[in-house]
């Protein structure tokens, strides 16, 4: 990537809203520019995508902008900042935190804010998912849930489990792994088929072909097989993908028939994404592994957790010392990052969160629906607080986003999608001109 010239960088500023930037940009130019000559941004072709914005700081559902003016944040940094940026709940347990003990390893000692975080996870979480494994990233949650299935079977004396199913639209991370469990055609990772070590892809089971293709790949290959991954009711990455819950009743009792551990990634989907706590709790479904992050400690700190049913634990618990779980992230439950968590737990049982999608759901529902009679538009859907926008082709995806910019809001389309992941606390204002940007870029670029 080019660094971004100073015109360039005013222009580009201004479109959105900021006002004069050469008394500005001086402020930021020096770390800026010499910064981007070293940094290596994510998902980007570094030679033509176009510059960052620069960004100062943060309020509830604004990002604010280094040369002047803000944009409304409709997808809240990947999905994370439930609460809205900077929610001074969050932020005083942070700094708390931060005077007493920012970080202690988790190798022999452990602290209050991870067992009470831990605790607290296993309380809300159904059925018997009660053991908790922290680190620091959803990858690495993924990473973790494989491992413990390949030595749930080694531990209890079988062999031959070595493989994992997966879905088509799937995503579950860009760790090596994980990247092996996302869909190997259309996904981010494609170019690394053949690379990766093999697994098994079958379609959800959404209709009566599909499900017998499924029944067809775990009547032969069942017997390898150490669990399935599933992301439920939403496949993120993948496509906004939105499929039933009896989908995720089908897959555990598939799970149960052939033997397999049955993975939940709620990375994106818990903490109410998606109208309820998590995802699972909308089919009556309890799988034997659940991962967590994103939303996990507000938006705020990098937090993950893998989380086992007890007969999965005691596969583990064990006199035998290579039947112990040997993982062991440095950051693993670090303690400000834990008291993030708590604070957003908090936020979650003093103020109507769920409520707020429920009500976001509809709103967007509502104000999303004009795009349904525009030309090129394949589908519009909503669950929870999902908003969806599918197109037959985006020709230009750099320029939409662009266009988005020109309207003061931050959206991020991607492949054929464009969507919206506001923070829950989005006001009715801020909403509307998400959802306004939306229905006038589609109806001049598509």
């Amino acid at each position: 990537m080019a660094v971004m010239g100073r015109d360039e960088n005013r222009n580009l500023q201004e479109s959105y809203g900021g006002g004069p930037a050469a008394s500005k940009l001086q402020v930021f130019s020096d770390w800026y520019e010499s910064g981007m000559n070293h940094i290596w941004l994510p998902y980007s072709q570094m030679k033509t995508a176009s510059p960052p914005l620069a960004v100062t700081h943060t309020d509830g559902s604004r990002v604010f902008l280094a040369e002047g003016g803000d944009l409304v944040d409709g997808i809240a940094s990947w999905w994370t900042a439930c609460h809205g940026y900077n929610h001074p709940y969050i932020r005083e347990a942070v700094e708390s935190q931060l005077s007493i003990m920012p970080h202690v390893m988790f190798g022999g000692l452990v602290h209050e804010p991870a067992l009470t975080l831990a605790r607290r996870l296993a309380k809300l979480l159904p059925g018997d998912l009660n053991h908790v494994f922290f680190s620091e990233s959803g990858s690495v949650s993924v990473e973790i849930a494989m491992k413990m299935a390949l030595q749930f079977f080694l531990n209890k004396g079988v062999t031959g489990r070595t493989k994992f199913l997966s879905f088509k639209g799937g995503y579950h991370g860009d760790t090596t792994g994980a990247m092996a469990v996302c869909d190997p055609e259309i996904g981010m990772h494609r170019m690394f088929t053949g690379s990766l070590l093999p697994e098994f892809v079958a379609p959800l089971p959404v209709d009566a072909g599909s499900i017998a293709e499924l029944s067809r790949i775990l009547e032969a290959e069942g017997h390898q097989l150490a669990a399935m991954i599933v992301e439920p009711l939403v496949q993120g990455a993948g496509g906004m993908r939105f499929h039933e819950p009896w989908v995720l009743r089908r897959l555990r009792a598939a799970a149960d028939r052939y033997g397999i551990l049955l993975i939940f990634d709620e990375i994106f989907t818990g903490f109410g994404r998606t109208g309820t706590m998590f995802a699972c709790e909308a089919a009556g479904v309890v799988p034997d592994i659940i991962t967590l992050s994103k939303a996990l400690t507000g938006g705020t700190l990098p937090l993950a957790a893998t989380v086992a049913r007890d007969h999965v634990f005691e596969a583990f618990w064990s006199d035998n010392p290579d039947h112990a779980l040997m993982h062991g992230p440095t950051y693993m439950g670090n303690a400000l990052a834990c008291a993030a968590a708590n604070a957003s737990l908090d936020l979650f049982e003093r103020e109507p969160r769920l409520d707020q999608v429920k009500a976001l759901s509809a709103a967007m529902m509502r104000e999303l629906a004009p795009c349904r009679e525009l030309n090129g538009v394949k589908d519009v859907r909503v669950m929870g607080a999902v908003g969806v926008v599918e197109i037959e082709r985006i020709d230009d995806l750099n320029g939409m986003r662009r266009r988005f910019l020109e309207e003061r809001v931050f959206i991020r389309p991607f492949g054929n999608v464009i969507y919206l992941t506001p923070a829950f606390t989005i006001g009715p204002k801020e909403l509307a001109r998400l959802t306004t940007a939306i229905v006038k870029v589609v109806g001049e670029m598509i």
